[in-house]
């Protein structure tokens, strides 16, 4: 079993990489995040997971632990296959896909090719309980814990979608000012706080 690779870019094709490791090319599909960090570096070191099956040997290359725990995570629900998940992962980098889940949206996860929204429902609703794991095994950068959607959370989170923010948005700056201002937060403290968050965001973008 493959676990890395470390290698020179031989040639890169449709989101596949031929990594020359003394004299041997391995044919690795990477997703799109990967493949921009790559970018035109003549040798590279990927984390490899290798899918075994009677007709094939595919190996799937990884960036980082985070790209790889998600790809793993995404592929035991069933109707995502490792090129949706690759697919999903080469629009969201892994602390915004572990924010769209905790905030369950689905939208956002019908972006990637080949996710309709049956299948964005059924990834958010099975993975949204697990998201507080991987972040912990991956220490995922700016994913927010999880958050309850009910409650005075929910009602903050639904009065910034009706302000015009996006649910991701919003979900993870109720989360932020929730983390600060504690679980007795009155609604307009945290629907405050919340927005003097994403005015933060928006001046540091």
């Amino acid at each position: 079993m493959i676990g890395k690779l470390t290698g020179k870019v031989d040639n890169i094709s449709n989101n596949q990489l031929v990594i020359d490791v003394q004299g041997v090319g391995y044919v690795v599909a990477v997703s799109g995040r990967t493949l921009n960090q790559i970018g035109a570096s003549e040798t590279v070191s990927l984390l490899i997971e290798t899918h075994v099956r009677e007709d094939a040997i595919s190996l799937y290359g990884f960036i980082d632990t985070a790209e790889r725990d998600w790809f793993r995570l995404l592929t035991t629900v069933q109707g995502v296959g490792a090129k949706s998940a690759l697919a999903i992962l080469g629009i969201l980098s892994p602390d915004r896909l572990a924010q769209a889940i905790a905030a369950q949206d689905k939208a956002v996860l019908t972006q990637a090719d080949g996710v309709g929204p049956k299948l964005a429902l059924r990834i958010v609703t099975e993975l949204k309980d697990k998201v507080a794991g991987i972040i912990g095994r991956s220490g995922v950068a700016g994913a927010p814990a999880p958050l309850a959607t009910s409650g005075v959370n929910g009602d903050a989170v639904s009065a910034l979608i009706n302000l015009g923010y996006r649910r991701m948005e919003a979900f993870a700056a109720v989360s932020s000012a929730a983390g600060k201002l504690g679980n007795d937060a009155k609604l307009d403290a945290l629907i405050r706080a919340s927005l003097a968050e994403l005015s933060r965001r928006d001046s540091a973008a």
